[in-house]
């Protein structure tokens, strides 16, 4: 019940971010969506994850948002073309996601081979096989270490790139301004 009732929040910031036209406002209920996905991963007891969502997505990605809207402007500009393309894409798109699922297992079913193979194997060899007490570490640093090392990648060369076009926007601005 809980989780419906986050995920029923979560769908009404989704449809007053695509309303909006206010970029600080996006900005704010993108924070916003994120601490409640966060929420949604505390529920399901995945607490690393919900950490992670709260550092990055909540923190880091608002606070880069709010930095850009500091040297641009605040306001969104209006479409130049019809949104049918982009609209039939997503549709497509959620089409087949849902799809996809229909042959997953039930949620939280015990008898999913994770539950029945992959997680036992991991609390019983963690330590012995990694050298580290704790088995959430164990999995993230050492079993999915090249998954993390994606994920680390993906989220500096996105800060990187943000840095990069702001360097560029006030090249530009104080080359205006001299010339």
């Amino acid at each position: 019940m809980i989780n419906m009732a986050i995920l029923t929040l979560m769908v009404a910031v989704v449809i007053a971010i695509v309303r909006q036209r206010n970029l600080f406002a996006v900005a704010i209920l993108g924070g916003i969506y994120s601490f409640l996905m966060a929420t949604v991963m505390l529920v399901l007891d995945a607490v690393d994850v919900a950490m992670t969502e709260a550092a990055v997505g909540a923190g880091i990605s608002t606070v880069l948002m709010l930095a850009t809207l500091h040297l641009t402007k605040t306001e969104e500009a209006p479409p130049r073309h019809r949104l049918f393309f982009p609209i039939v894409v997503s549709l497509v798109l959620l089409v087949g996601l849902v799809i996809g699922t229909f042959n997953l297992p039930r949620f939280g079913d015990p008898e999913t081979p994770m539950h029945t193979h992959v997680a036992d194997r991991y609390i019983a060899d963690a330590k012995r096989e990694t050298g580290v007490p704790n088995v959430v570490t164990a999995v993230l640093a050492s079993y999915r270490g090249y998954d993390t090392l994606g994920e680390a990648t993906v989220i500096f060369t996105g800060a990187i790139g943000v840095l990069l076009l702001l360097a560029g926007r006030r090249k530009r601005k104080r080359e205006r301004e001299q010339g």
